[in-house]
């Protein structure tokens, strides 16, 4: 009997269930749609932070815990932004977004061999994964069985073994004809989602194999969308569901060729990664919206700082509302200075006063602001 699907006769000719992804998969082409529709809301700075938590959270799935400013100055340096004032680029973080980058805005160019070998050596600058010298930039050669463990030495749980070394070459090969040649009725996300088991299962690396497949999979979505433009953080949601993903990848890869619990849970992350980065577009749209509104105004360079940084913080409130005191702290005013310019922002309709009185006045941002005249 096989005991993992590459296993089976029908290796790699995966079946679905049609309609059991029909209502699901519906509803991720509406949200899917919608974020398309926003993406144009969404200036360079938020694809950076989108970028961000890409790299971020797919190194996180595989517990490694990269600096994230580091990776934000990255992402900056490979996006063109400013990076004046940001940390300096660490090696190891800046080869998860060099692959990412690569992978979204290049999703127009072709998926060889040789680009995924240099996508794992910019993943493995130095030859080594933590304390072991790996195989880098190369698919793996080892006589020894690439297996899934888990478990202390003597009580180890084997989750997955994937095909010997000798079989890779081949395996990639009929993965790579096959992405590079796409049905026409195929449909994207559920390229996406196969495309990521196709890899993963074949682990075609010593180490590595799942950041490569995700960013496989943010390719694949790039392309079924069209875009270059970083719109969410798939990375993101599957780090919040991390059991779920190597349990659900473990049964499939011990199944019979039928994917749809796979599928299912795959566009489950999907949509829920995109209703993540619903936030990050209402914050835009309000922001755009609010200079909009107030451009005119001749607040000082005191307010114009407060200001700044209460957008900054939303979708949240200042715990506490924002005070004289915190005002104070911020601008380096004195106490007198910082209540006129509060009364200021009042009147012009930025600020709205709490209902708390006295010594603990607190004000909030106004979010259904109208243009004062």
């Amino acid at each position: 009997m096989p005991q993992y699907l590459w296993q089976h006769p029908s290796w790699p000719h995966f079946k679905w269930s049609k309609d059991a992804l029909f209502k699901l998969l519906g509803e991720a082409k509406k949200s899917q749609a919608f974020i398309l529709a926003q993406g144009n809301l969404l200036d360079a700075n938020d694809e950076m932070e989108f970028f961000t938590e890409e790299a971020y959270t797919t190194s996180a799935i595989e517990g490694e815990f990269l600096d994230k400013d580091a990776i934000r100055s990255s992402v900056a340096k490979r996006l063109g932004l400013e990076t004046a004032g940001m940390p300096p680029i660490k090696r190891k973080s800046d080869g998860v977004v060099e692959v990412l980058v690569d992978a979204t805005t290049n999703y127009r160019s072709a998926l060889t061999h040789e680009r995924l070998c240099s996508w794992h050596a910019a993943l493995f600058p130095t030859s080594y994964s933590g304390m072991n010298k790996i195989l880098v930039g190369e698919y793996r050669t080892s006589d020894e069985p690439m297996r899934v463990i888990s478990g202390r030495i003597g009580k180890e749980r084997i989750h997955y073994e994937a095909p010997s070394s000798a079989r890779v070459q081949r395996e990639m090969s009929d993965f790579l004809e096959w992405w590079n040649t796409p049905a026409a009725e195929s449909d994207g996300i559920i390229r996406a989602a196969t495309a990521h088991l196709w890899f993963v299962s074949i682990h075609p690396f010593d180490d590595g194999n799942g950041r490569i497949a995700r960013a496989i999979t943010d390719m694949a979505l790039a392309q079924d969308e069209k875009t270059s433009k970083r719109l969410y953080s798939l990375s993101f949601q599957i780090l919040q569901d991390k059991k779920n993903y190597y349990d659900i990848l473990e049964k499939t890869q011990k199944g019979d060729g039928d994917i749809t619990e796979w599928i299912v849970w795959f566009i489950s992350m999907f949509i829920q990664s995109i209703e993540n980065s619903k936030s990050v577009i209402e914050k835009s749209v309000f922001m755009a919206k609010f200079y909009k509104n107030f451009a005119d105004k001749s607040f000082n360079e005191r307010q114009w700082k407060v200001i700044k940084k209460l957008l900054e913080h939303l979708p949240e409130d200042f715990t506490g509302g924002l005070t004289n005191k915190k005002y104070v702290n911020m601008t380096g005013t004195s106490s007198e200075s910082a209540k006129r310019d509060l009364k200021d922002l009042v009147e012009h309709g930025v600020l709205l006063k709490n209902e708390n009185k006295g010594r603990s006045t607190s004000y909030r941002l106004n979010r259904n602001f109208r243009k004062s005249e």
